[in-house]
């Protein structure tokens, strides 16, 4: 009974600072109160800031309350929040996810000519959630190092292995971090290469036996050499065609690249995000497992993001399905990929894997 009651106070004490985060008029009123704001704010998300850099960080979480604040106010179909990201400026918070997705593709060409092989897919369904099939691993966090073209890739080869085995297994971004070269590990890169890579490799291992660092490392060949999951390459869909992406996430999670530089993406807390502050500058991995249609019939794309959990919707973001602009919502239609699996077979995991 104890043990409850002390569960039960814990519980409200977390909810309590969880309600703290809240922006309230009260909240702006004057600096004092900002400051009161800033240091919950650091306290919630233990962040440690030296005396020096202190007033610099509150002039910039101040800029971003404000920021925060009016956007909530304004009739929006989703909502911002004070999440871990308060006190970074813009440009700061594009320089700690980047993956420079449109560097890249201008550095090493256009885009493959590839099959499609879901063309034919006809009758799509309403809505899909590839979650509620167990075919995505929990949300996780690249930190500051700019690469999720990584776990892009591995949600896309998690899926597709649900899918062909029945088996869910959480595979590891570090191991293309620190061993696939044609990326450039924290420094971005695109998720065909990863791709190519693996099925070079002949699979990937886990997460587990390679775990993830958030820094660049380098390549373990003993661990590398021990992959659990294999596939036979990869596909590109159709550029520019949500109706091709539809198809494409119909049959399995698909890696795309979007524009994620806008202060409202830095700070999306719910709903379905418009995208007013995005346009095609390619810049983050992500990607697509299932999309929907909201109440007021707004449609969406359910996007598994690499920020933690804490982000978004439980670490998820729902953007706006069936816009005007062909490269849909932040360029989603524009870089979408997916590996192919042809079946069941893989290499037997270690021992220490069983």
């Amino acid at each position: 009974m104890g043990k409850l009651f002390l569960l039960a106070i814990l519980l409200a004490m977390v909810l309590g600072v969880a309600k703290g985060m809240e922006i309230i008029e009260k909240d702006l009123a004057a600096e004092e109160s900002l400051w009161d704001l800033y240091e919950r704010w650091r306290s919630h998300h233990t962040v440690s800031r030296d005396l020096s850099e202190k007033q610099k960080r509150f002039n910039v979480f101040k800029a971003n309350v404000h920021h925060i604040h009016k956007v909530n106010q304004m009739d929006k179909p989703y909502k911002l929040k004070l999440n871990r990201f308060a006190d970074m400026t813009n440009h700061e918070f594009r320089n700690f996810y980047s993956s420079e997705v449109k560097h890249f593709r201008m550095l090493h060409g256009s885009r493959a000519n590839t099959g499609f092989m879901h063309e034919k897919t006809v009758n799509l369904p309403a809505s899909v959630d590839w979650r509620k099939q167990g075919a995505v691993t929990a949300v996780k966090d690249q930190g500051k190092c700019g690469s999720c073209w990584a776990f892009s890739t591995v949600v896309g080869v998690e899926g597709i292995n649900k899918i062909k085995t029945g088996q869910l297994v959480s595979l590891s971004e570090q191991e293309l971090v620190d061993c696939e070269k044609d990326n450039e590990g924290c420094n971005g890169g695109l998720m065909e290469h990863a791709y190519d890579f693996i099925k070079k490799s002949e699979g990937i291992t886990t997460e587990r036996l390679y775990p993830y660092t958030a820094r660049d490392g380098r390549c373990d060949l003993a661990k590398k050499n021990a992959p659990v999951v294999t596939i036979d390459g990869h596909e590109m869909v159709p550029a520019n065609d949500e109706n091709a992406l539809m198809k494409a996430v119909a049959n399995q999670p698909v890696s795309v690249a979007i524009d994620a530089s806008g202060s409202n993406m830095q700070f999306y807390s719910e709903g379905v995000y418009t995208g007013e502050s995005c346009g095609k500058e390619l810049d983050h991995g992500v990607a697509v497992v299932g999309y929907g249609t909201a109440v007021d019939g707004t449609k969406y794309w359910i996007v598994k993001n690499s920020w933690g959990p804490e982000w978004g919707e439980n670490g998820y973001i729902r953007m706006q399905r069936g816009v005007d602009a062909e490269e849909g919502i932040c360029g989603i239609t524009m870089e979408a990929s997916y590996p192919l699996k042809r079946s069941s077979d893989n290499p037997k995991p270690p021992k220490d894997e069983l």
